[in-house]
Protein backbone atom coordinates (compact mmCIF):
# COMPACT_ATOMS: atom_id res chain seq x y z
CA UNK A 1 0.00 0.00 0.00
CA UNK A 2 1.21 3.50 -0.82
CA UNK A 3 1.48 5.43 2.45
CA UNK A 4 -0.23 8.80 2.32
CA UNK A 5 1.35 11.98 3.66
CA UNK A 6 -0.05 14.95 5.54
CA UNK A 7 1.07 17.24 2.73
CA UNK A 8 -1.71 15.88 0.51
CA UNK A 9 -4.46 15.78 3.15
CA UNK A 10 -6.98 17.53 0.90
CA UNK A 11 -6.62 14.94 -1.87
CA UNK A 12 -6.47 12.11 0.67
CA UNK A 13 -9.72 13.24 2.26
CA UNK A 14 -11.53 13.51 -1.08
CA UNK A 15 -10.39 10.00 -2.03
CA UNK A 16 -11.56 8.65 1.33
CA UNK A 17 -14.97 10.26 0.90
CA UNK A 18 -15.34 8.41 -2.40
CA UNK A 19 -14.36 5.04 -0.87
CA UNK A 20 -17.70 3.39 -0.12
CA UNK A 21 -16.06 0.34 1.45
CA UNK A 22 -14.11 2.52 3.88
CA UNK A 23 -17.19 4.54 4.77
CA UNK A 24 -19.09 1.32 5.40
CA UNK A 25 -16.37 0.12 7.78
CA UNK A 26 -16.43 3.44 9.64
CA UNK A 27 -20.21 3.75 9.74
CA UNK A 28 -20.76 2.19 13.15
CA UNK A 29 -17.61 3.57 14.77
CA UNK A 30 -19.16 6.61 16.41
CA UNK A 31 -22.30 4.81 17.55
CA UNK A 32 -20.56 1.70 18.92
CA UNK A 33 -17.76 3.46 20.76
CA UNK A 34 -19.98 6.34 21.81
CA UNK A 35 -22.58 4.08 23.39
CA UNK A 36 -19.94 1.95 25.11
CA UNK A 37 -18.23 5.03 26.50
CA UNK A 38 -21.49 6.48 27.83
CA UNK A 39 -22.41 3.18 29.50
CA UNK A 40 -18.95 2.86 31.05
CA UNK A 41 -18.73 6.38 32.46
CA UNK A 42 -22.23 6.00 33.90
CA UNK A 43 -20.70 3.51 36.35
CA UNK A 44 -18.57 6.30 37.87
CA UNK A 45 -20.30 8.89 40.04
CA UNK A 46 -17.46 11.43 39.99
CA UNK A 47 -16.50 11.35 36.30
CA UNK A 48 -15.97 15.11 35.97
CA UNK A 49 -13.97 15.16 39.20
CA UNK A 50 -11.73 12.43 37.81
CA UNK A 51 -11.16 14.45 34.64
CA UNK A 52 -10.21 17.49 36.70
CA UNK A 53 -7.89 15.40 38.87
CA UNK A 54 -6.23 13.81 35.84
CA UNK A 55 -5.61 17.19 34.24
CA UNK A 56 -4.23 18.50 37.52
CA UNK A 57 -1.82 15.57 37.74
CA UNK A 58 -0.69 16.11 34.15
CA UNK A 59 -0.24 19.85 34.67
CA UNK A 60 1.82 19.23 37.79
CA UNK A 61 3.96 16.66 36.02
CA UNK A 62 4.60 18.80 32.95
CA UNK A 63 5.47 21.83 35.09
CA UNK A 64 8.19 19.78 36.80
CA UNK A 65 8.93 17.22 34.10
CA UNK A 66 12.70 17.31 34.60
CA UNK A 67 12.33 16.32 38.24
CA UNK A 68 9.85 13.51 37.66
CA UNK A 69 11.83 12.08 34.76
CA UNK A 70 14.97 12.04 36.89
CA UNK A 71 13.08 10.35 39.73
CA UNK A 72 11.63 7.79 37.35
CA UNK A 73 15.01 6.99 35.81
CA UNK A 74 16.71 6.66 39.20
CA UNK A 75 14.03 4.39 40.65
CA UNK A 76 13.79 2.25 37.52
CA UNK A 77 17.55 1.69 37.58
CA UNK A 78 17.43 0.80 41.29
CA UNK A 79 14.93 -1.92 40.37
CA UNK A 80 17.27 -3.32 37.73
CA UNK A 81 16.12 -1.62 34.53
CA UNK A 82 18.53 0.20 32.25
CA UNK A 83 17.57 3.71 31.12
CA UNK A 84 18.43 5.19 27.73
CA UNK A 85 17.72 8.75 26.57
CA UNK A 86 16.79 9.54 22.98
CA UNK A 87 16.57 13.09 21.68
CA UNK A 88 14.64 12.09 18.58
CA UNK A 89 13.28 9.13 16.65
CA UNK A 90 16.56 8.46 14.91
CA UNK A 91 18.40 8.12 18.20
CA UNK A 92 15.65 5.89 19.59
CA UNK A 93 15.88 3.57 16.59
CA UNK A 94 19.67 3.53 16.86
CA UNK A 95 19.50 2.52 20.53
CA UNK A 96 17.13 -0.36 19.72
CA UNK A 97 19.32 -1.54 16.86
CA UNK A 98 22.43 -1.41 19.03
CA UNK A 99 20.75 -3.42 21.79
CA UNK A 100 19.69 -6.06 19.28
CA UNK A 101 23.16 -6.16 17.72
CA UNK A 102 24.86 -6.61 21.10
CA UNK A 103 22.62 -9.60 21.78
CA UNK A 104 22.81 -10.96 18.24
CA UNK A 105 19.00 -10.99 18.30
CA UNK A 106 17.00 -11.40 15.10
CA UNK A 107 13.70 -12.82 16.35
CA UNK A 108 11.66 -9.93 17.64
CA UNK A 109 8.06 -9.65 18.81
CA UNK A 110 6.33 -6.31 19.34
CA UNK A 111 3.24 -5.27 21.18
CA UNK A 112 1.06 -2.39 20.04
CA UNK A 113 2.92 0.89 20.48
CA UNK A 114 2.11 4.25 18.93
CA UNK A 115 5.56 5.50 19.93
CA UNK A 116 7.28 2.85 17.79
CA UNK A 117 4.90 3.72 14.95
CA UNK A 118 5.79 7.39 15.43
CA UNK A 119 9.52 6.75 14.83
CA UNK A 120 8.94 4.09 12.13
CA UNK A 121 10.87 1.50 14.13
CA UNK A 122 9.70 -1.43 12.02
CA UNK A 123 11.11 0.14 8.86
CA UNK A 124 14.43 0.79 10.62
CA UNK A 125 14.60 -2.85 11.75
CA UNK A 126 13.67 -4.17 8.32
CA UNK A 127 16.50 -2.19 6.72
CA UNK A 128 18.95 -4.26 8.77
CA UNK A 129 17.30 -7.54 7.81
CA UNK A 130 15.26 -7.96 10.99
CA UNK A 131 11.55 -8.68 10.54
CA UNK A 132 9.71 -7.74 13.75
CA UNK A 133 6.37 -9.43 14.32
CA UNK A 134 3.44 -7.34 15.55
CA UNK A 135 1.47 -9.39 18.06
CA UNK A 136 -1.62 -7.23 18.61
CA UNK A 137 -4.24 -8.69 16.28
CA UNK A 138 -5.13 -5.38 14.67
CA UNK A 139 -1.48 -4.40 14.26
CA UNK A 140 -0.66 -7.83 12.83
CA UNK A 141 -3.44 -7.45 10.28
CA UNK A 142 -2.19 -4.11 9.03
CA UNK A 143 1.39 -5.39 9.08
CA UNK A 144 0.32 -8.21 6.77
CA UNK A 145 -1.41 -5.63 4.57
CA UNK A 146 1.64 -3.34 4.54
CA UNK A 147 -0.41 -0.48 5.96
CA UNK A 148 -0.24 1.95 8.85
CA UNK A 149 -2.75 2.19 11.73
CA UNK A 150 -6.03 3.93 10.98
CA UNK A 151 -6.94 4.46 14.64
CA UNK A 152 -4.95 4.90 17.86
CA UNK A 153 -6.75 2.11 19.73
CA UNK A 154 -8.18 -0.11 16.97
CA UNK A 155 -5.63 0.11 14.15
CA UNK A 156 -7.58 -2.04 11.66
CA UNK A 157 -10.97 -0.39 12.18
CA UNK A 158 -11.03 0.59 8.49
CA UNK A 159 -11.10 -3.04 7.33
CA UNK A 160 -14.16 -5.22 6.93
CA UNK A 161 -14.25 -8.91 7.86
CA UNK A 162 -14.26 -9.76 4.17
CA UNK A 163 -11.10 -7.75 3.55
CA UNK A 164 -9.36 -9.41 6.48
CA UNK A 165 -10.44 -12.85 5.25
CA UNK A 166 -9.00 -12.13 1.80
CA UNK A 167 -5.78 -10.92 3.41
CA UNK A 168 -5.43 -14.13 5.43
CA UNK A 169 -5.97 -16.23 2.31
CA UNK A 170 -3.24 -14.30 0.49
CA UNK A 171 -0.67 -13.97 3.29
CA UNK A 172 -1.30 -16.96 5.55
CA UNK A 173 -2.67 -19.48 3.07
CA UNK A 174 -5.86 -20.55 4.85
CA UNK A 175 -9.15 -21.32 3.15
CA UNK A 176 -11.33 -18.26 2.93
CA UNK A 177 -13.59 -17.67 5.91
CA UNK A 178 -14.98 -14.51 7.42
CA UNK A 179 -15.78 -16.31 10.65
CA UNK A 180 -14.18 -14.27 13.44
CA UNK A 181 -13.31 -17.36 15.49
CA UNK A 182 -11.49 -18.97 12.56
CA UNK A 183 -9.50 -15.80 11.85
CA UNK A 184 -8.51 -15.19 15.47
CA UNK A 185 -7.54 -18.84 16.04
CA UNK A 186 -5.36 -18.68 12.93
CA UNK A 187 -3.62 -15.57 14.24
CA UNK A 188 -3.20 -17.11 17.70
CA UNK A 189 -1.66 -20.29 16.27
CA UNK A 190 0.90 -18.38 14.21
CA UNK A 191 1.77 -15.80 16.85
CA UNK A 192 2.20 -18.36 19.64
CA UNK A 193 5.11 -19.81 17.69
CA UNK A 194 6.64 -16.35 17.32
CA UNK A 195 6.37 -15.75 21.07
CA UNK A 196 8.13 -19.03 21.83
CA UNK A 197 11.00 -18.21 19.46
CA UNK A 198 11.44 -14.54 20.39
CA UNK A 199 14.73 -13.33 21.79
CA UNK A 200 13.61 -9.76 22.41
CA UNK A 201 10.21 -8.21 23.09
CA UNK A 202 9.52 -4.56 22.29
CA UNK A 203 6.64 -2.63 23.81
CA UNK A 204 5.34 0.86 24.40
CA UNK A 205 4.36 2.35 27.76
CA UNK A 206 1.05 3.80 28.89
CA UNK A 207 2.35 5.30 32.13
CA UNK A 208 5.65 5.47 33.97
CA UNK A 209 5.58 6.06 37.75
CA UNK A 210 8.31 8.38 39.03
CA UNK A 211 7.87 7.23 42.63
CA UNK A 212 8.71 3.57 41.93
CA UNK A 213 10.23 3.38 38.43
CA UNK A 214 7.30 1.18 37.37
CA UNK A 215 5.86 1.10 33.86
CA UNK A 216 2.21 0.23 33.20
CA UNK A 217 0.95 -1.22 29.92
CA UNK A 218 -2.74 -1.88 29.25
CA UNK A 219 -4.22 -4.41 26.84
CA UNK A 220 -7.05 -6.86 26.17
CA UNK A 221 -5.45 -9.71 24.26
CA UNK A 222 -2.61 -10.94 26.48
CA UNK A 223 0.00 -10.39 23.79
CA UNK A 224 1.72 -7.67 25.80
CA UNK A 225 2.03 -9.97 28.78
CA UNK A 226 3.77 -12.52 26.54
CA UNK A 227 5.91 -9.91 24.75
CA UNK A 228 7.24 -8.49 28.00
CA UNK A 229 7.72 -11.73 29.94
CA UNK A 230 8.76 -14.57 27.60
CA UNK A 231 11.83 -13.13 25.81
CA UNK A 232 15.05 -12.70 27.76
CA UNK A 233 15.18 -9.01 26.93
CA UNK A 234 12.39 -6.44 27.08
CA UNK A 235 12.79 -3.02 25.41
CA UNK A 236 10.17 -0.42 26.28
CA UNK A 237 9.87 2.82 24.32
CA UNK A 238 8.35 5.61 26.41
CA UNK A 239 7.60 9.21 25.47
CA UNK A 240 8.87 11.56 28.17
CA UNK A 241 5.32 12.85 28.75
CA UNK A 242 4.09 9.45 29.95
CA UNK A 243 5.49 9.83 33.46
CA UNK A 244 3.20 10.47 36.46
CA UNK A 245 4.44 11.40 39.95
CA UNK A 246 2.91 8.78 42.25
CA UNK A 247 1.74 5.19 42.14
CA UNK A 248 -1.64 6.25 43.51
CA UNK A 249 -2.10 8.50 40.46
CA UNK A 250 -2.66 5.37 38.40
CA UNK A 251 -6.00 4.90 40.14
CA UNK A 252 -7.28 8.02 38.37
CA UNK A 253 -6.02 7.12 34.92
CA UNK A 254 -7.11 3.49 35.16
CA UNK A 255 -10.67 4.73 35.61
CA UNK A 256 -10.43 7.19 32.72
CA UNK A 257 -8.43 5.49 29.97
CA UNK A 258 -10.33 2.20 29.46
CA UNK A 259 -13.72 3.88 29.69
CA UNK A 260 -12.71 6.57 27.21
CA UNK A 261 -10.84 4.29 24.84
CA UNK A 262 -12.83 1.08 24.50
CA UNK A 263 -15.82 1.65 26.75
CA UNK A 264 -14.56 -0.82 29.38
CA UNK A 265 -14.43 -0.39 33.12
CA UNK A 266 -10.95 -1.86 32.96
CA UNK A 267 -8.86 -3.58 30.32
CA UNK A 268 -8.44 -7.34 30.55
CA UNK A 269 -4.74 -7.12 31.39
CA UNK A 270 -2.71 -4.50 33.27
CA UNK A 271 1.01 -5.21 33.23
CA UNK A 272 2.93 -3.43 35.99
CA UNK A 273 6.66 -3.90 35.42
CA UNK A 274 9.25 -2.74 37.92
CA UNK A 275 12.74 -3.64 36.80
CA UNK A 276 13.91 -7.17 36.08
CA UNK A 277 13.03 -10.48 37.69
CA UNK A 278 14.64 -10.99 41.08
CA UNK A 279 15.53 -14.69 40.83
CA UNK A 280 16.57 -16.91 37.95
CA UNK A 281 13.50 -19.10 38.47
CA UNK A 282 11.07 -16.17 38.37
CA UNK A 283 9.03 -15.27 35.32
CA UNK A 284 10.04 -12.24 33.32
CA UNK A 285 13.01 -10.93 31.38
CA UNK A 286 16.58 -10.89 32.61
CA UNK A 287 17.04 -7.45 31.07
CA UNK A 288 14.68 -4.48 30.88
CA UNK A 289 15.68 -1.45 28.82
CA UNK A 290 13.54 1.69 28.92
CA UNK A 291 14.13 4.29 26.23
CA UNK A 292 12.91 7.75 27.27
CA UNK A 293 12.22 9.61 24.04
CA UNK A 294 11.80 13.33 23.40
CA UNK A 295 11.29 13.60 19.63
CA UNK A 296 9.81 17.10 19.65
CA UNK A 297 8.06 16.92 22.99
CA UNK A 298 10.33 19.51 24.60
CA UNK A 299 9.27 22.03 21.96
CA UNK A 300 5.64 21.36 22.84
CA UNK A 301 6.47 21.73 26.53
CA UNK A 302 7.99 25.19 26.05
CA UNK A 303 4.75 26.98 25.11
CA UNK A 304 1.88 27.19 27.64
CA UNK A 305 -0.74 26.54 24.96
CA UNK A 306 0.93 23.61 23.20
CA UNK A 307 2.04 22.09 26.52
CA UNK A 308 -1.43 20.66 27.10
CA UNK A 309 -0.91 18.42 24.03
CA UNK A 310 1.43 16.37 26.22
CA UNK A 311 -1.43 15.56 28.60
CA UNK A 312 -2.86 13.17 25.98
CA UNK A 313 -3.17 9.57 27.21
CA UNK A 314 -3.84 8.15 23.71
CA UNK A 315 -7.36 6.91 24.43
CA UNK A 316 -8.71 7.73 20.96
CA UNK A 317 -11.98 9.18 22.29
CA UNK A 318 -11.55 12.37 20.25
CA UNK A 319 -11.32 10.31 17.05
CA UNK A 320 -14.56 8.51 17.82
CA UNK A 321 -16.37 11.80 18.45
CA UNK A 322 -14.92 13.74 15.52
CA UNK A 323 -17.27 14.20 12.52
CA UNK A 324 -14.27 14.64 10.21
CA UNK A 325 -12.57 11.40 11.29
CA UNK A 326 -15.88 9.55 11.07
CA UNK A 327 -16.09 10.42 7.38
CA UNK A 328 -12.51 9.91 6.19
CA UNK A 329 -10.84 7.53 8.64
CA UNK A 330 -7.25 7.72 9.80
CA UNK A 331 -5.08 7.21 6.72
CA UNK A 332 -6.17 10.48 5.11
CA UNK A 333 -4.26 12.38 7.81
CA UNK A 334 -0.99 10.89 6.55
CA UNK A 335 0.18 10.59 10.14
CA UNK A 336 0.60 7.98 12.83
CA UNK A 337 -1.71 10.11 14.98
CA UNK A 338 -4.98 10.80 13.12
CA UNK A 339 -8.09 12.66 14.15
CA UNK A 340 -8.25 15.83 16.27
CA UNK A 341 -5.30 14.96 18.50
CA UNK A 342 -3.24 14.06 15.45
CA UNK A 343 -4.12 17.38 13.85
CA UNK A 344 -2.43 19.15 16.76
CA UNK A 345 0.34 16.70 17.71
CA UNK A 346 1.68 15.88 14.25
CA UNK A 347 2.49 19.48 13.22
CA UNK A 348 4.36 19.93 16.49
CA UNK A 349 6.31 16.68 16.14
CA UNK A 350 7.33 16.89 12.49
CA UNK A 351 6.93 20.60 11.74
CA UNK A 352 4.17 22.80 10.37
CA UNK A 353 5.72 23.07 6.91
CA UNK A 354 4.70 19.56 5.86
CA UNK A 355 1.50 19.36 7.90
CA UNK A 356 -0.12 22.78 7.53
CA UNK A 357 -3.39 21.31 6.24
CA UNK A 358 -4.03 19.24 9.37
CA UNK A 359 -5.03 22.02 11.82
CA UNK A 360 -7.73 22.99 9.34
CA UNK A 361 -9.17 19.45 9.27
CA UNK A 362 -11.75 20.34 11.88
CA UNK A 363 -15.12 22.04 12.15
CA UNK A 364 -14.16 23.32 15.63
CA UNK A 365 -17.40 21.81 16.94
CA UNK A 366 -15.72 21.03 20.27
CA UNK A 367 -16.81 17.38 20.46
CA UNK A 368 -13.18 16.35 20.96
CA UNK A 369 -12.82 18.68 23.94
CA UNK A 370 -16.02 17.35 25.50
CA UNK A 371 -14.93 13.70 25.44
CA UNK A 372 -11.24 14.16 26.28
CA UNK A 373 -10.66 12.47 29.66
CA UNK A 374 -7.88 14.92 30.55
CA UNK A 375 -9.74 18.00 29.29
CA UNK A 376 -7.35 19.02 26.53
CA UNK A 377 -8.74 22.06 24.74
CA UNK A 378 -8.12 20.76 21.23
CA UNK A 379 -10.03 23.58 19.48
CA UNK A 380 -7.77 26.10 21.24
CA UNK A 381 -4.72 24.18 20.01
CA UNK A 382 -6.09 24.04 16.48
CA UNK A 383 -6.66 27.79 16.45
CA UNK A 384 -3.20 28.38 17.90
CA UNK A 385 -1.61 26.34 15.11
CA UNK A 386 -3.77 27.99 12.46
CA UNK A 387 -2.54 31.37 13.67
CA UNK A 388 1.07 30.17 13.47
CA UNK A 389 0.48 28.96 9.93
CA UNK A 390 -1.16 32.23 8.92
CA UNK A 391 1.70 34.27 10.41
CA UNK A 392 4.18 32.03 8.64
CA UNK A 393 3.01 33.09 5.16
CA UNK A 394 5.71 35.31 3.65
CA UNK A 395 5.00 39.00 3.29
CA UNK A 396 5.86 38.87 -0.42
CA UNK A 397 3.42 36.09 -1.29
CA UNK A 398 0.29 36.88 -3.34
CA UNK A 399 -1.89 35.19 -0.74
CA UNK A 400 -0.55 37.37 2.06
CA UNK A 401 -0.80 40.58 0.04
CA UNK A 402 -4.37 39.91 -1.09
CA UNK A 403 -5.34 38.94 2.45
CA UNK A 404 -3.84 42.12 3.88
CA UNK A 405 -5.57 44.17 1.19
CA UNK A 406 -8.96 42.56 1.88
CA UNK A 407 -8.75 42.97 5.65
CA UNK A 408 -7.39 46.49 5.27
CA UNK A 409 -10.38 47.45 3.16
CA UNK A 410 -12.71 45.70 5.62
CA UNK A 411 -11.17 47.60 8.54
CA UNK A 412 -11.39 50.91 6.72
CA UNK A 413 -15.03 50.48 5.67
CA UNK A 414 -16.40 48.88 8.83
CA UNK A 415 -14.84 51.47 11.13
CA UNK A 416 -16.66 54.31 9.33
CA UNK A 417 -20.46 54.39 9.76
CA UNK A 418 -21.23 55.84 6.35
CA UNK A 419 -19.14 53.24 4.53
CA UNK A 420 -20.68 50.52 6.71
CA UNK A 421 -24.19 51.61 5.72
CA UNK A 422 -23.19 51.81 2.07
CA UNK A 423 -21.58 48.36 2.25
CA UNK A 424 -24.67 46.70 3.67
CA UNK A 425 -26.86 48.33 1.01
CA UNK A 426 -24.56 47.10 -1.77
CA UNK A 427 -24.48 43.61 -0.22
CA UNK A 428 -28.27 43.60 -0.02
CA UNK A 429 -28.47 44.33 -3.74
CA UNK A 430 -25.76 41.87 -4.85
CA UNK A 431 -27.08 38.97 -2.80
CA UNK A 432 -30.20 38.86 -4.97
CA UNK A 433 -28.09 37.14 -7.61
CA UNK A 434 -26.94 34.32 -5.33
CA UNK A 435 -29.54 33.99 -2.54
CA UNK A 436 -32.26 31.37 -2.60
CA UNK A 437 -34.92 30.64 0.02
CA UNK A 438 -33.39 33.17 2.37
CA UNK A 439 -29.85 31.74 2.34
CA UNK A 440 -26.74 31.71 0.22
CA UNK A 441 -25.86 28.11 -0.55
CA UNK A 442 -23.89 26.30 -3.22
CA UNK A 443 -24.16 28.48 -6.31
CA UNK A 444 -22.73 28.71 -9.80
CA UNK A 445 -19.24 29.94 -10.53
CA UNK A 446 -20.49 33.53 -10.49
CA UNK A 447 -20.05 33.93 -6.74
CA UNK A 448 -16.63 32.32 -6.79
CA UNK A 449 -15.50 34.86 -9.40
CA UNK A 450 -17.15 37.78 -7.63
CA UNK A 451 -15.86 36.92 -4.15
CA UNK A 452 -13.62 33.79 -4.09
CA UNK A 453 -13.58 33.41 -0.26
CA UNK A 454 -17.39 33.55 -0.09
CA UNK A 455 -17.60 31.15 -3.05
CA UNK A 456 -15.33 28.66 -1.27
CA UNK A 457 -17.32 28.98 1.97
CA UNK A 458 -20.68 28.36 0.33
CA UNK A 459 -19.42 25.39 -1.67
CA UNK A 460 -20.05 23.19 1.38
CA UNK A 461 -22.23 25.25 3.74
CA UNK A 462 -24.90 27.94 3.74
CA UNK A 463 -24.23 31.60 4.52
CA UNK A 464 -26.89 33.90 5.97
CA UNK A 465 -28.26 36.74 3.87
CA UNK A 466 -28.16 40.39 4.83
CA UNK A 467 -31.43 41.36 6.53
CA UNK A 468 -33.89 43.37 4.39
CA UNK A 469 -33.64 46.21 6.89
CA UNK A 470 -30.95 47.11 9.40
CA UNK A 471 -31.71 47.47 13.11
CA UNK A 472 -31.38 51.27 12.85
CA UNK A 473 -33.81 51.37 9.91
CA UNK A 474 -36.35 49.27 11.81
CA UNK A 475 -35.92 51.45 14.93
CA UNK A 476 -36.36 54.64 12.92
CA UNK A 477 -39.44 53.26 11.15
CA UNK A 478 -41.05 52.23 14.44
CA UNK A 479 -40.47 55.68 15.92
CA UNK A 480 -42.02 57.34 12.89
CA UNK A 481 -45.11 55.14 13.07
CA UNK A 482 -45.79 55.93 16.70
Amino acid sequence: MEHLTAETFDQNARAALADTQLRGALKNLAVTFGERRQAAIATVENWEDLRERARSIKDETLAHLDKYLTDFADNAEKAGAQIHWARDGREACAIVLELLKERDATKIVKSKSMATEEIHLNAALEKTGIDPVETDLGEWIIQLAGETPSHIVVPAIHKTKGQIADLFVEKVGIEKSDDVDVLTKTARRILRTRFAEAEVGISGVNFGVAETGTILILENEGNIRLTTSLPKTHIALMGIEKVVPRFTDLDVFLKLLPRSGTGQRLTTYQSLITGTKRNATDEGPAEVHIILMDNGRSRMLAHPTTRQSLACIRCGACLNACPVYQQIGGHAYGSVYPGPIGAVITPQLVGIGKTKQLPFASSLCGACREVCPVKIDIPELLLHLRAEIAEGVTETSTHKFSEKLAFGFYSFAWSRPEFYKLGTKISRLLQKFVAKDGKIGKTSGFLAKLAPPLGAWTAWRDAPTVAPKSFREIWKSDLENK
